[in-house]
């Protein structure tokens, strides 16, 4: 029983440090996209993501070290630590949703997509959705982190290069998403969506533990043998797809905040109808969501790495881009095309394919 409820409580507890950390570190004050519906200025918001990561991972090592916790905790208790971020998370939605005035819609529509669009709480010293996705990228990493720890310790020297290589990948992706935390200020989930259950249990439970799931999946499974070679092409296409996540992301945010730059050498290129301007050249001139692509590819090479193709577990994590940003592809047209008119007319007969280039 006891370590049923030190499994079920660690999540909570992981949490509350993160949050401490990020309320006590020294932060960035930038300036966001998105306004305050009241006063019309722009939104701020503190950043010190990437300190709070490094810090986190610090204190699992320390305490490892000393033998405090193991190093494989979060794997000893994953199922009952996965109970308690869902549980937690459902706490969150009922916060962060049922006190507030409804959106017109039913109870179960508020509930999952959210009433609140941007709430900032200790006086904006937490913004609700950049707690949210630091909550769920430090926690990801620490399972990471965890998982690995436990399958050398498991195998030794017999432990699977491939495993390890998708441990390296998505720690890249931690890291990378809080080093260009700035960036997805300017990205769909801050201007078009509110806080609910899908933002709420999907970054406290969702995020922190399926993202891990190659990882998971492959923990207690022998070497594969995967070839060297293979290994490669597997992290090349990540990298692929990270340069056209990133690219994308940063092409667009360097637009909206100093538009005359050029970016990789790329000067801007735009369509106007004299009060709203659209990007229309680079990463944007390929396809309309390449972005959304580079995701795709980043999870499809993680999911490789694992070496384990005939296992369900490892390719749900592609799978589960390909679900979630083909429905956001199609709403945000739609947003587009209702706040645009006749400009992302223009830019759609100019720019054809939605996320694939030639082929969709």
């Amino acid at each position: 029983m006891i370590a049923i409820l030190s499994g079920f409580f660690t999540p909570w507890i992981i949490y509350a440090g993160i949050t401490a950390l990020h309320l006590v570190l020294p932060a960035r004050q930038v300036q966001g996209y998105v306004r305050h519906p009241d006063t019309g200025a722009p939104l701020q918001y503190r950043l010190n993501g990437r300190l709070v990561l490094l810090i986190s991972i610090g204190l699992w090592a320390l305490l490892g070290y000393v033998g405090w916790i193991p190093f494989d905790w979060l794997y000893t208790v994953r199922w009952y630590s996965l109970a308690g971020a869902c549980a937690l998370g459902l706490l969150f939605t009922a916060w962060i949703v049922l006190p507030y005035p409804g959106t017109g819609k039913s109870l179960v529509s508020d509930l999952y997509l959210g009433r609140l669009e941007n709430p900032q709480f200790q006086y904006g010293r937490i913004d609700a959705k950049m707690w949210l996705y630091l909550i769920g990228a430090v926690m990801l990493e620490l399972q990471v982190l965890s998982f690995s720890a436990h399958h050398y310790l498991e195998f030794g020297a017999a432990a699977s290069p491939g495993l390890f290589l998708a441990a390296a990948l998505l720690t890249f992706f931690v890291f990378d998403y809080l080093s260009f935390e700035e960036v997805h200020l300017y990205t769909y989930d801050f201007f078009a969506e509110r806080v609910g259950f899908k933002l709420g249990w999907g970054c406290l439970a969702f995020y922190p533990y399926f993202y891990a799931i190659a990882v998971w999946s492959a923990v207690s499974l022998p070497n594969p043998e995967t070839p060297g070679w293979q290994l490669t092409l597997f992290a090349l296409i990540f990298l692929c797809g990270w340069m056209l996540a990133r690219g994308a992301n940063l092409q667009k945010f360097y637009f909206k905040t100093r538009p005359e730059q050029s970016f990789l050498g790329i000067n801007p290129e735009t369509i106007s109808d004299g009060k709203k301007t659209l990007l229309v050249n680079g990463f944007w001139g390929v396809s309309r969501h390449i972005n959304y692509l580079g995701e795709m590819l980043m999870a499809l090479g993680i999911a490789l790495s694992v070496g384990h193709p005939a296992i369900v577990w490892p390719w749900l994590y592609p799978v589960y881009y390909v679900v979630l940003l083909l429905p956001r592809q199609l709403d945000d047209d739609k947003r587009c095309a209702s706040k645009y008119g006749s400009l992302w007319e223009a830019y759609t007969r100019r720019v054809k394919y939605r996320i694939v280039p030639y082929i969709y």
